[in-house]
Formats: structure tokens, sequence, C-alpha cells
């Protein structure tokens, strides 16, 4: 089996002044977790916070834009193209997310492309899938890669598990075989963010 390196990802949505990001970003810093050779971590503030966060962030610690405008640059007022990303060295943004559901392209290089889960009865409920519910999907979707692209992607791709994961519940859907990681919604506000990053160790404990 191909090790799929942990992933969890901070997504803080439309939260925060520069007051707060400074109080989040310093319990990141101080925190002890997984090197980066077990976890990689990943946080989207709002854009207007990507340059504060990007200048005050720990270096084994990335950052992504929530959302990113699917074209080229023009006349579409408000949006933020790859390009812009790409120059302010952002290297992650979340895609179609469930607040932002959009058809995208069809992508041709599957490289640096991690797929979240979140089961629509999840979304801003406080609900969470069981660890078999979650590993039956997260299941279901590498068999779908397998079939659809390729047996090489469905093995290296990320799947990682969303909704409602917090401090309480990570380690036991970590354990899960192809849930490889989280992306966190309110918990990744809290000092307990840095307990789901933590939960990393049950896949390299288990390797």
């Amino acid at each position: 089996m191909a090790s799929r390196k942990f992933f969890v990802g901070g997504n803080w949505k439309c939260n925060g002044t520069g007051e707060d990001v400074k109080k989040i970003v310093t319990v990141l810093n101080e925190a002890e977790v997984p090197s980066e050779d077990v976890v990689e971590v990943v946080v989207s503030p709002p854009f207007v916070f990507l340059q504060q966060v990007k200048g005050l962030l720990r270096p084994d610690f990335s950052v992504a834009a929530q959302n990113c405008w699917v074209r080229k640059g023009g006349a579409f007022t408000g949006e933020i193209s790859a390009e812009m990303l790409v120059n302010l060295q952002v290297p992650w943004v979340i895609l179609g997310h469930s607040e932002r559901r959009a058809l995208l392209e069809k992508l041709s290089d599957w490289t640096n492309v991690v797929l979240a889960y979140e089961p629509v009865w999840a979304i801003g409920t406080g609900k969470v899938a069981t660890p078999a519910q979650a590993q039956e999907v997260h299941d279901g979707l590498r068999k779908w890669l397998q079939s659809n692209v390729s047996p090489a992607v469905a093995e290296s791709t990320r799947i990682i598990y969303g909704g409602s994961v917090n401090g309480g519940n990570c380690k036991v859907l970590a354990a899960q075989p192809d849930v490889d990681g989280f992306l966190v919604g309110g918990a990744s506000l809290k000092p307990e963010f840095v307990d789901i990053i933590k939960s990393a160790t049950v896949k390299s404990s288990s390797a």
C-alpha cells in the first residue's frame, strides 16, 4: 500500500480579525505536533489575512486560499485568480466547497490534489459520521478513482474527511484505512485543532 501522508486542513471560513489571527497563529506556532514527515498542515484564512498568516506562521505549516476564480483574470469584480495566488506564493486552494459548489474543469494532473468528503447532513449541524460511515464513503471514492482515473491515482490521492471533526472524535476517524486526514471547520479556530493534528500519530503508529 502506498504511503499517503496525513493531511490536516483548517478552514477558517469568514471568521476573525487581525488580532484573532495573531492569537490563532501563536497557538499553532507554539504547538508540539508530529513532524512534517508524518502530517501536512494547511490553514485557510480569509483572503484578506493570507499575507499576514503567511508571514507569521511556522515554516512547516502552509496556507491555502478559500477559493479562486477558475479562469484567467479579467473583469470579474471580487474574484481572485489562481495567478494572483501563485504570485503571493500561496500553494493551496479550496475548490468546489459545498458553500461554493460549481462544476470545475476536468483534472488532467492529480499530483497535488486532495479530495475532501463531507456528508450533506453534517454541514453546520455538529453531527459527525461514524468511523464506519466515513470509511465506507472514502473506500467508494477510492474505487471510483480506480475505475475512472487510474489505479495509481486511486492509491496515491489523499481523501480527507470534513464534517464536525473535533478533538474528541478525530482519533477514531483517523484510524480508518481510507481516511487520510481532515478538513476542519470551526475547530480549526480553537486550540483543539492541535489535538486534531496530533491524531496523525494514529496512522504513523499503525504503519
